[in-house]
């Protein structure tokens, strides 16, 4: 199989036809988001045995029991956030940097965590092949989220959790945007958006999802 570039035109053409077909055939009606989805060559994201499929309506394997996510998935989840271009964005699960490249088109700064190793430094050569300047990929426990860079205008989770952890609520900023699949089971989750208000917090049901889980001290545990 060809190795592929980014200019490739059967992959452009690929990337089209998600485009048109999966995203903006449904619900997903935000024009930055499209573009974005539009833009990021998702053949890169994935292994090179299944570069044939990348632009399926399907998540896929990334190894150590990951997926990169369904493109419907990822393109709902940003669209969800309603990013702003001056926004700082955490990410929860790099995986293979995808999701991270695409919030990237669409915020100005965006800090992500992977807790396996190998996955965090695949993202990080993947996201400098790819062109993407503007993401921080870190190893560690992201259920705890990162301090060091909060507040954020929008946390987005790719990992299914029991509850949306206290970290994360404390690195939301006020007015700030956080979604996140939660559900008492480790295979089956409501994809939820909790807005930080003056007040507190105002926390909406948006979709049924399955997601891997969410692991770590404020997740499921280890």
């Amino acid at each position: 199989m060809r190795t592929p570039r980014r200019d490739d035109p059967d992959y452009q053409a690929a990337r089209q036809r998600m485009v048109e077909h999966q995203l903006a055939a449904r619900d997903i009606t935000d024009q930055r988001v499209l573009a974005a989805m539009a833009a990021v060559p998702r053949e890169l994201f994935v292994p090179d045995s299944l570069r044939h499929q990348a632009y399926t309506d399907g998540p896929l394997p990334i190894g150590e029991g990951q997926t990169i996510s369904q493109p419907y998935i990822v393109a709902f989840m940003a669209q969800a956030l309603d990013l702003a271009p001056q926004d700082r964005v955490l990410e929860v699960g790099t995986g293979s940097g995808y999701g991270a490249a695409v919030l990237a088109l669409m915020a100005a700064e965006v800090i992500t965590i992977e807790r396996h190793r190998t996955l965090a430094e695949r993202a990080r050569a993947t996201l400098r092949e790819a062109g993407i300047e503007n993401v921080t990929v870190i190893t560690g426990d992201g259920s705890r989220g990162y301090s060091e860079k909060a507040p954020y205008d929008g946390i987005i989770v790719t990992a299914g959790g029991p509850r949306i952890p206290d970290s994360l609520r404390k690195q939301l900023a006020s007015g700030g945007r956080l979604v996140m699949p939660v559900g008492s089971s480790r295979t089956l989750q409501t994809l939820v958006r909790l807005r930080r208000t003056e007040s507190g917090f105002q926390e909406e049901p948006l979709v049924a999802v399955r997601f891997v889980p969410l692991v770590g001290k404020e997740g499921w545990g280890d």
